[in-house]
């Protein structure tokens, strides 16, 4: 891998981490343009993946903080109650880790599943946007739940994780999608959908280095690096867009980007 590359597919996983496009769908286009094979080496992967989550940590840093405050209270509080519903998002994805890691990663490299997966993607967004009103008086339903999302929407956003496994199917996108069909408000949902992966890349990053997988690399430690800072200060920028756009704006117009991404995959992939 190139320098230069590794900047590009930096920039990539930054941006599309966050927006409702896909990251490892457009991880597999940006690959199939700029002619990267894959390797099996998983050090670039886990690095841009880390700067991913570093960013998040960096936007959130305030929110993290009290929350981690409220849950060494060790007592019941919106703190607690966050985290137990962010534990409950996780379990959906944890299963798909344990048991059909094997199937998730036959999906990578398949052009065709990326374009599948990206039109599903679009019709999420589209359907998530006309069932849920940005404008609208969401004040009563906030005073009903704790903290603007309940227990049983947390486990329906995690099961929309699980299946955002498949590279094409975004992550942020259905997370989000998932919520605001089920009635969560969109700034709740914002906030929550960026906090409920942070743990699960940070596991599988840990498995993989105790586990050894990170050994023997055959990229150097330049092109690591260049692509680690380059998904950093892309998935910064891109996380506060997103933050700002699910509140107030429409999500129709990643929908019709991630149709048009799948018909020209069909077409020239």
């Amino acid at each position: 891998m190139e320098w230069y590359e590794a900047v590009i597919l930096g920039l990539v996983q930054g941006l599309t981490e966050f927006l409702p496009v896909s990251s490892s769908g457009h991880l597999v286009i940006g690959r199939e343009i700029l002619g990267v094979k894959e390797s099996g080496d998983l050090v670039f992967e886990v690095a841009v993946h880390a700067a991913t989550v570093l960013s998040t940590i960096v936007v959130f840093r305030h929110q993290i903080w009290n929350l981690l405050k409220g849950l060494f209270k060790f007592k019941y509080n919106d703190e607690t109650d966050y985290i137990l519903k962010i534990c409950v998002s996780m379990i959906p994805v944890f299963i798909i880790g344990v048991f059909f890691k094997p199937f998730v990663e036959g999906l990578f490299g398949s052009l065709f599943i990326v374009g599948v997966a990206l039109l599903m993607t679009a019709v999420l967004l589209f359907f998530s946007d006309m069932a849920s009103n940005p404008r609208r008086n969401t004040a009563s339903a906030a005073v009903q739940t704790r903290n603007g999302i309940s227990y049983w929407q947390a486990l329906a956003v995690g099961i929309g994780q699980a299946f955002a496994v498949v590279p094409g199917l975004s992550r942020s996108g259905t997370t989000i999608s998932v919520g605001l069909i089920c009635g969560v408000r969109r700034d709740v949902m914002a906030q929550f959908s960026f906090l409920m992966v942070l743990v699960p890349i940070l596991g599988e990053a840990f498995l993989q280095v105790v586990g050894g997988e990170l050994t023997g690399s055959a990229l150097g430690a330049w092109p690591v690096l260049l692509g680690f800072v380059s998904a950093f200060l892309s998935g910064l920028f891109a996380c506060k867009v997103m933050i700002a756009l699910v509140k107030k704006a429409r999500l129709t117009w990643f929908a019709l980007y991630c149709a048009i991404a799948a018909l020209c995959i069909f077409i020239f992939g």
